[in-house]
């Protein structure tokens, strides 16, 4: 079963689960999110995507985190069905920080809406049901570590947020940037503002957009081609 867990210094989440249950997803990305030609104006929030979809594939091939969970098979059940097996499964996972996993949440509300649109039948589209899982459990996880108060008006902004169309996703990098260098108690009050931000659009992001903007049109240059002039850290402390 899939399953996301803050980690432990609160930079983000822990995305878990068997081979099957990481390919699951992955294929049910692959399938909504469509091919690079697709949606010209969601080739950088297609990138994002794809970002923790690299990650989550390695997880499924024993690249990242590797580890043994209960099963559930008690004792008395191998007696009672006469035969040995082991009690544990083995887990793959793989963490994404914060601020990626929300924007991840929120911009495939519109992957999944352009999905539907075309679809015959979408509600008896498997790989829809699974993306709304993973969007249902990034929030779920987020319930966890926010105040109930914030938590609901999280909730309100991502059923309220505008589409990720043309998004400035350097803004991601920025947040997550700046997410790894607050200390472990100050990402912990942080989290819920980072949420409404990416959610809300706010004047921040704005004056944001409109800097890569700038940057953007001298030579014409789509949005989402512009880098950010700043590194991720070699080890993050997850």
């Amino acid at each position: 079963m899939l399953t996301m867990t803050n980690t432990p210094n609160h930079t983000g989440v822990k995305i878990s689960g068997d081979y099957f249950d990481l390919d699951e997803l992955n294929q049910a990305i692959y399938h909504v999110i469509g091919d690079e030609n697709k949606y010209y104006d969601y080739v950088g929030s297609r990138m994002r995507i794809l970002g923790i979809s690299y990650e989550i594939r390695h997880a499924a091939q024993g690249d990242r985190n590797v580890e043994s969970v209960f099963n559930g098979l008690h004792d008395h059940t191998k007696k009672q069905h006469s035969f040995i097996a082991p009690d544990k499964n083995i887990y793959f996972s793989t963490e994404v920080l914060w601020p990626e996993i929300l924007y991840a949440a929120i911009a495939l509300k519109d992957f999944v809406r352009l999905h539907r649109e075309e679809a015959k039948f979408p509600d008896w589209n498997s790989h829809l049901h699974v993306i709304g899982r993973f969007q249902s459990l990034v929030l779920d996880c987020l319930h966890g570590q926010v105040p109930e108060e914030e938590y609901q008006a999280i909730l309100k902004a991502f059923q309220q947020a505008a589409p990720v169309e043309e998004y400035a996703i350097q803004y991601i990098d920025f947040l997550n940037l700046k997410f790894i260098g607050m200390p472990k108690k100050q990402r912990e009050k942080s989290l819920a503002a980072v949420a409404l931000k990416i959610a809300m659009q706010d004047n921040d992001y704005l004056a944001f957009r409109s800097q890569v903007l700038e940057a953007a049109n001298p030579n014409k240059v789509p949005i989402h081609e512009i880098r950010l002039q700043a590194e991720y850290p070699d080890e993050i402390e997850w």
